[in-house]
């Protein structure tokens, strides 16, 4: 998912994802990688390498030549946050994804999500105040990260077809937990700034794919061609929890750090 503002990686189920969840998430993947909050300058320039690392170089999605100094970024980044993963054995910042924020001062603000897309649900955006919404983007995973043959045109590193690539084959196994670890930082950084609703910008088997985690994005209005067909979506973020827990307490467990950071936030 680019759940990127408006960009999503093609990705598809497979039954081998069930594999996914019969080890403890949580410690397999605390064994290799470890979330890291970009909060200093020098963290937010590694997730603009690595935005230019995947968007410009590798998916083409951005034009290099307008990022010399090979940081990609963009209008909205003035007002987002950030979490980056890191594999721990090299160091190397694996994966990263952002929050685009609301602007308080500004009411006639535009997410991108409503710049690009037609929505069509406004019933189920209306009610939802506009300090309370932010829209998960630049989703993406550093194509070191990315073992399988299929993965390496993609956002979110996730295929069925699997190839060698220099780790071991724990870490390989874990590589995948890389996407559900990201989805854990966009939930720190919704209870950060008391977020309670998600846009998102998706394809089709995305959306289908994180439904079969009990994770359920609703369309809101038709597909949209951004670099292929994406569907603008939205989410309660506790709606989100609930629906992991339901489906695999597991995954639950890495979303909410064992139940520490669940909703209801604490009130502006």
């Amino acid at each position: 998912m680019n759940f990127t503002s408006r960009r999503v990686t093609p990705t598809c189920y497979h039954p081998a994802y069930e594999n996914l969840m019969i080890d403890d998430i949580s410690n397999s993947f605390a064994k290799y990688f470890r979330l890291v909050p970009a909060t200093t300058p020098e963290l937010r320039a590694e997730v603009f390498k690595l935005r230019y690392q995947v968007y410009c170089q590798e998916t083409r999605f951005e034009n290099p030549e307008e990022f010399p100094n090979e940081q990609e970024h963009d209008e909205y980044d003035g007002h987002s946050d950030y979490f980056l993963v890191q594999h721990l054995r090299t160091g190397e910042y694996a994966a990263t994804t952002r929050v685009i924020l609301p602007v308080a001062d500004d009411p006639h603000y535009q997410f991108p999500i409503e710049r690009h897309c037609q929505i069509d649900r406004t019933d189920l955006v209306k009610p939802i105040a506009r300090n309370r919404i932010c829209e998960a983007s630049r989703f993406c995973v550093s194509k070191t990260f990315k073992h399988r043959h299929a993965e390496m045109g993609t956002l979110a590193g996730i295929s069925d077809e699997s190839i060698e690539e220099p780790h071991t084959l724990d870490e390989r196994r874990t590589f995948p937990h890389i996407t559900l670890a990201l989805f854990a930082g966009l939930v720190r950084l919704s209870a950060k700034h008391h977020i309670t609703h998600w846009y998102a910008v998706m394809e089709p088997a995305l959306i289908r794919f994180f439904d079969h985690l009990g994770i359920g994005f609703i369309p809101i209005g038709p597909l949209t061609e951004y670099h292929g067909k994406r569907k603008p979506c939205i989410i309660a973020v506790e709606d989100l929890l609930v629906g992991a827990k339901a489906k695999d307490e597991k995954v639950w467990h890495l979303f909410t750090d064992g139940g520490k950071i669940s909703p209801p936030w604490e009130s502006l």
